[in-house]
């Protein structure tokens, strides 16, 4: 529960924080992400070498798979919010329980109960409550929202892979390998399109939202993360997506003054009901008693 909270106040605020980083006077999209993730894994590296155990076989390859589709979910999130508020990408994500339902259904990896199918829907309905009619629709944002929404693809994959190959990987030595390999992914785009510019000296304001985005954002945020993968099944890890509109509103009202309306709280209350329904069903599917089959006569 603690694990699944910080996940959700964490990531509910880096929203407003990649605005602050990116915005005016602040750093150019790609580098920023880049600096992000290369702070992250300088943390990362030391902190996971004494961990273990570390990957073995394989699991290197899922891992750095896993990485290399981090890059390309957060090269797209950076390019979406230069066109689309940060709540909307926000609410975009909301999409992703049904798209990691329907992942889960195809490849059998997990069970799928309706009433989760249901809640998510719910949930889904919910946020939407709560932002519609909250931007203007342009040519620009439509490019946007179609970033973000592959940025939703990219991050369903990299969980389904961290899920089955992270499991028996320390979380410190599994997010190292996959931090790094985001950072030398989008350092590696900055590099090749020449996009490399610093605003020097640092912007006060973008380099401490930066600081943010990769210490708490990055390093605590994805620790936590992976370790409730492996605590958790995907479908309940997939519902912070719902949580995360909710905070990210609560952050808009505090740091740019935006009033709660009563579309607004009922869209909170919608958006809570189907999560309700989808955690309480599994917790009911947990504590259902296991019926053994009688031995057969003989």
């Amino acid at each position: 529960m603690i694990a699944y909270l910080v996940c959700a106040l964490v990531w509910g605020t880096t929203w407003f924080a990649i605005r602050v980083c990116i915005g005016p006077g602040g750093y150019p999209t790609m580098p920023a992400a880049a600096i992000r993730f290369g702070i992250a894994a300088l943390i990362l590296i030391p902190m996971a070498w004494r961990a273990r155990p570390w990957p073995v076989g394989r699991a290197w390859l899922w891992l750095i798979l896993a990485g290399i589709l981090d890059a390309v979910g957060y090269a797209l999130v950076y390019l979406g919010e230069e066109r689309v508020p940060g709540g909307l990408a926000a609410v975009l994500f909301g999409t992703q329980p049904l798209i990691l339902a329907l992942l889960l259904t195809a490849t059998r990896m997990e069970r799928i109960g309706w009433a989760e199918v249901v809640g998510a829907i719910v949930s889904l309905v919910g946020v939407g409550i709560i932002y519609v009619d909250r931007h203007q629709t342009s040519a620009s944002e439509g490019v946007g929202v179609m970033l973000v929404l592959g940025s939703v693809v990219a991050s369903t994959i990299y969980s389904m892979i961290m899920k089955r190959h992270g499991d028996d990987v320390h979380a410190f030595a599994s997010t190292a390998v996959f931090i790094t390999v985001t950072a030398i992914c989008l350092g590696a785009v900055c590099l090749v399109t020449g996009d490399t510019a610093i605003p020097w000296p640092p912007p006060t304001g973008p380099t401490l939202a930066l600081l943010y985005l990769a210490v708490i954002g990055s390093v605590l945020a994805f620790v936590t993360y992976f370790w409730l993968l492996s605590a958790t099944n995907l479908m309940t890890t997939s519902t912070l997506s719902f949580v995360l509109p909710l905070v990210a509103l609560l952050v808009d009202a505090l740091f740019e003054h935006a009033t709660f309306d009563g579309r607004a709280y009922a869209g909170i209350a919608v958006t809570l009901s189907g999560l309700i329904v989808s955690l309480a069903w599994k917790r009911m599917r947990a504590t259902e008693p296991v019926v053994e089959a009688e031995p057969e006569a003989t």
